[in-house]
């Protein structure tokens, strides 16, 4: 990825805008053309959004039948540099690579493991990655894995299927906290686990949960098609649980579905995202606020929080900010609130209100001050937010610092 100083955006938006109007094209016509937005082609022209990959340039330059090095040359960079990692990512990584099924099959034998006790320690969990304390996560785990993958091979067949929820509700507690520091390979894999835990466990809605997790892994690492296929895949095959009224299901599905209208966005489907978002909003009336069905969080509170999140990643930043006022995510996670003030702050970014972006961020690392360190999103808005302030406030320079992120300008 490559990222435009903002003397160049705009630059390059003027050009943009003057070749546009040479070929004769209207806004609405030239984004049909490239397969996008209209506000997005409007936001181009006027230097508030990025064009942040080559592909994407290409296609600017084909359609407007003009050399890519005319609107390619010279472009400054602005660079982040991570300075360590998140307490906990590492040794959550490490819990995934330790061989804790194959130490479980030769070893002893426990015929008595304190299944509610397990229990309370996986539902612990849960909470700590809800918290965003991911340090004390990876403790837990290190110790809770080996515990339940040897409890599983200490009792007969028949009693299995509770360890084996248990195990697959562990591994998405994993995934949960790896996807928000930034690691989709490793939280890839820990969802892997708990797919197959579930299905071992005869639980479909739970493999339909480890679905959901896959979808958050698959956008985390930019691979819009593939969470799409697997939000949408799961949301489908959950439809006859739905029909027959079992909430849990509709609140699955509902899940899903959110999924499904962040996938759209991110490939600028704006069309299929609001759609998705109504289908979704219907759901949450079913199942109302309150309730926290496999740890989705889903309900009318959540669908708000995603209206916004799905209104930035299309250019929406107005719809975005109109929205925010009427969600009071205070009682959602702190994980979920982190997520709102994180996308807040790209609304503003979006209208070049950097101090009341740099306002959204502060209370995001306030809420969970590890992902904000993680997330390469927040790395890149910061940077952004550099290139936007002549000269940048001391906040905005402080959790620049704080981040590792540093303005490089190359190129004569």
């Amino acid at each position: 990825m490559w990222t435009l100083s903002t003397e160049y955006q705009k630059a390059l938006g003027r050009k943009i805008a003057f070749h546009r109007k040479r070929r004769g094209l209207s806004q609405k016509e030239f984004a049909g053309l490239l397969g996008r937005s209209e506000a997005w082609v409007s936001q181009v022209e006027r230097g508030v959004r990025r064009i942040d990959r080559m592909t994407v340039l290409e296609k600017v330059a084909e359609v407007l039948e003009v050399p890519i090095a005319e609107l390619a040359a010279e472009a400054p960079i602005v660079a982040s540099v991570v300075e360590g990692e998140a307490p906990g990512a590492s040794r959550l990584r490490l819990v995934l690579s330790a061989a804790h099924s194959l130490k479980a099959v030769l070893g002893e034998k426990n015929a008595s493991p304190d299944v509610p006790a397990l229990g309370a320690e996986v539902d612990h969990a849960w909470s700590l990655t809800h918290q965003g304390n991911y340090a004390d996560l990876a403790e837990l785990l290190e110790k809770l894995v080996p515990r339940l993958e040897s409890a599983i091979r200490s009792v007969p067949e028949v009693d299995r299927l509770e360890l084996f929820r248990l195990l697959a509700i562990m591994y998405h507690t994993c995934s949960g906290a790896l996807a928000n520091l930034g690691e989709p390979e490793a939280a890839w894999i820990a969802v892997d686990r708990a797919v197959v835990a579930a299905e071992r466990a005869n639980d479909p809605l739970l493999m339909a949960a480890g679905e959901f997790r896959l979808a958050i892994v698959f956008l985390g690492a930019r691979r819009f098609e593939q969470a799409a296929q697997a939000s949408g895949s799961a949301a489908d095959a959950l439809r006859p649980l739905t029909e027959s009224g079992q909430v849990e299901a509709v609140a699955l599905r509902g899940a899903l579905t959110l999924q499904r209208a962040v996938a759209a966005a991110r490939l600028n489907l704006a069309a299929e995202a609001y759609g998705f978002l109504r289908d979704a909003r219907a759901m949450a009336e079913q199942v109302g606020d309150g309730r926290n069905d496999y740890n989705t969080e889903f309900g009318p509170t959540n669908v708000g929080l995603h209206e916004v999140s799905v209104a930035v990643d299309l250019g929406d930043a107005g719809v975005a900010l109109r929205a925010a006022p009427a969600v009071d995510a205070s009682g959602l996670s702190a994980e979920r609130q982190t997520r709102f003030q994180i996308d807040m702050a790209r609304a503003y970014a979006q209208r070049r209100q950097v101090g009341d972006a740099v306002s959204a961020l502060l209370r995001a690392r306030e809420l969970s001050p590890e992902m904000v360190r993680s997330l390469p999103m927040v790395k890149q808005l910061v940077a952004d937010l550099l290139t936007m302030s002549q000269p940048p406030s001391e906040e905005l320079r402080s959790l620049a610092g704080e981040l590792g992120v540093h303005e490089v300008r190359t190129g004569t």
